[in-house]
């Protein structure tokens, strides 16, 4: 930790190697108190009088400024703190913030000195292999909900509001993730537009908590990760170490930037690698940077108590600069006594040179599955066999191995926070992206979605009946799938993004889900799926079932090649259940199917 309460006096420390001066600046409202910093080594450090828990603070660095020879000192320039909990505010872009000579103490938010930390009680991770995640935006999910009182909604506390709590666990969640809550700041072409992130995937400093989402800071998640598991409900983070918000050399100066420029991945002529397509890359063949990963990864366990990690673009995590499976984070993460135990999820791909290495992860880390998505979106919606459908559902052997006697490690899902949602999947064939302001031309182009007659909206009783029947089909597919699966915030009863398949700067109507217009017939039928699901060991796709025709014949391989094969089923004698597909009806989930599924997918 930078800033360190000790007995009669609090300890700064602070690293910039190629700093030929480093002062900490303590503020007392708008007043600024520079005390000079000593170096040792790499760092820089002083120890000033007295217990300043509560102290607002930040540094400046003098050196040189040469931005083609990536150096980045002006002492103009307030840096936030790389270690820093806890921030007096949120990050605003300006253009000054890249600007020589410019200061910008009146910008930037300040670190808090933080107190001695309530220590979490060591406990195993409050998820399982084949369980069910949620993924979900904290101010999406709690905005607009009736039953969140209003001076919670949008934050981090409405997560432990027995409301949220209750519908977490109709749907038997395993584990809600929580898409980032660290403080971010927005790309700057956002504000000319008039629009702000509203995702947070654009962080400066990897521990701070976004006063926007959790104002009452490291206390407020630490009570609403009690509260969930309280309920038995486990707290992933959604944390992203593949870059910062200070972007490209035309970004901000406020943080790594101006103290260790060196932090981020550079080719050999110096340029910024830009593996992440935000402009830069975090260099994880740097010992300080994973350092600064692991501290951060501590905090959370130990401060928090949450049981996981989601990393975004997880590749550049085992970069230096090639991907590496065997990769030193990899290690000293399973060497760590805090977080060697806990849930560790990769979205195993980046946009850099040989990026996507789904299935190349640690054994005992589970990765999204993004195969899982688009093949089973292709088969209902006509354009893929059987066969691929089958593998994905017993766990994509192709990827990841067999898993009869092992815990699958895919992350099955229909849909995330980036893409068509579910019910948009089903309701249009194009993206309609001109909200963001870049002309439609953000967003993937291929979403394998198709409309069922009519693009978008619609009173058409047939459009809507078949929309709502591949609707149920696809998420009796998902729970019915072997490995862990992911629900993402509002899919369950019909939530719609109106076409946007990239809603990372909606942050209003497009991205806050509706509660009181959902579609809780929809929601029922998820609720019932998932208490089937309870019943069954997921983790794992026994190798002794048995796979069936639709009228009770032999799967010949004739059958698997034939794209007019509508389905198949499976049985595993053992434990006397399987499952039915059925491209045809549609439906899919238990083969005993209670009625509650059957009745309302027909």
């Amino acid at each position: 930790m930078t800033a360190a309460v000790g007995l009669a006096s609090t300890r700064f420390t602070v690293r910039a190697p190629h700093a030929e001066g480093v002062w900490l600046c303590l503020f007392d409202g708008e007043a600024e108190r520079r005390v000079e910093m000593a170096r040792s080594v790499w760092d820089w450090w002083v120890e000033v009088a007295g217990d300043l828990t509560g102290a607002r603070y930040g540094f400046r660095a003098e050196g040189t400024w040469d931005p083609p020879r990536e150096l980045w000192f002006d002492p103009a320039k307030l840096l936030v703190d790389p270690h820093a909990l806890e921030l007096d505010r949120a990050f605003v872009y300006d253009p000054r913030l890249s600007e020589y000579g410019v200061d910008t103490a009146a910008l930037v938010p300040k670190a808090i000195v933080p107190g001695a930390l309530v220590e979490a009680s060591p406990a195993p991770p409050m998820f399982a292999v084949g369980g069910l995640v949620y993924e979900a935006n904290v101010r999406g999910l709690t905005m607009l909900h009736p039953d969140v009182p209003q001076d919670l909604r949008g934050t981090v506390a409405a997560l432990g509001h027995p409301a949220v709590i209750a519908h977490l666990k109709k749907l038997g969640v395993s584990a809600i993730e929580l898409m980032p809550i660290v403080a971010w700041i927005d790309e700057r072409h956002l504000p000319p537009l008039g629009l702000s992130n509203a995702w947070g995937y654009n962080p400066v400093v990897p521990m701070a908590l976004d006063p926007r989402l959790c104002p009452g800071g490291v206390a407020e998640l630490r009570a609403a990760v009690a509260a969930l598991h309280d309920a038995g409900i486990g707290v992933i983070l959604d944390l992203v170490f593949n870059h910062t918000g200070e972007s490209d050399i035309f970004g901000p100066v406020l943080s790594l930037r101006g103290l260790d420029n060196e932090a981020y991945a550079h080719a050999p002529d110096g340029v910024l690698i830009n593996d992440t397509g935000t402009g830069n890359t975090l260099d994880f063949a740097n010992d300080a940077v994973r350092r600064l990963v692991l501290d951060s990864l501590r905090h959370f366990v130990r401060h928090c108590g949450v049981d996981g990690f989601r990393f975004d673009l997880a590749t550049i995590m085992a970069r230096g600069p090639g991907f590496d499976a065997n990769a030193p984070i990899f290690a000293e993460i399973a060497a760590d006594p805090w977080l060697a135990d806990r849930v560790m999820i990769a979205e195993p791909w980046d946009i850099g040179p040989g990026g996507y290495q789904v299935g190349k992860f640690p054994a005992n880390w589970l990765e999204w599955n993004d195969r899982w998505r688009d093949d089973v979106r292709r088969f209902w919606r006509g354009d893929a066999g059987v066969g691929m459908l089958a593998t994905r559902i017993a766990g994509s052997a192709d990827l990841f191995g067999p898993c009869a006697d092992v815990d699958c490690r895919s992350v099955n899902f229909l849909a995330a926070h980036d893409g068509f949602t579910l019910a948009d999947t089903l309701a249009y064939e194009h993206r309609h992206n001109y909200a963001n302001g870049e002309d439609n031309r953000d967003g993937h182009g291929e979403n394998f979605s198709w409309n069922n007659g009519v693009e978008g909206p619609t009173n058409d009783p047939a459009v809507l009946a078949r929309r709502d029947a591949f609707a149920r089909a696809m998420l009796g597919t998902l729970f019915a799938s072997a490995g862990t699966i992911m629900l993402t915030a509002g899919d369950e009863f019909g939530r719609s993004q109106a076409g946007n398949n990239n809603a990372y700067a909606q942050d209003n109507a497009v991205t806050w889900i509706d509660w009181k217009d959902r579609d809780v017939a929809l929601e029922n039928h998820v609720a019932a799926l998932a208490a089937w699901r309870a019943g069954q060991a997921m983790a794992r796709f026994p190798d002794d079932g048995v796979w069936l025709a639709l009228d009770g014949g032999a799967m010949d391989g004739a059958r698997w090649d034939d794209p007019a094969t509508a389905g198949f089923e499976w049985r595993e004698p053992a434990r006397s259940w399987g499952l039915v597909i059925d491209r045809a009806s549609p439906y899919a989930g238990p083969l005993e199917s209670p009625l509650s599924l059957r009745s309302d997918s027909s």
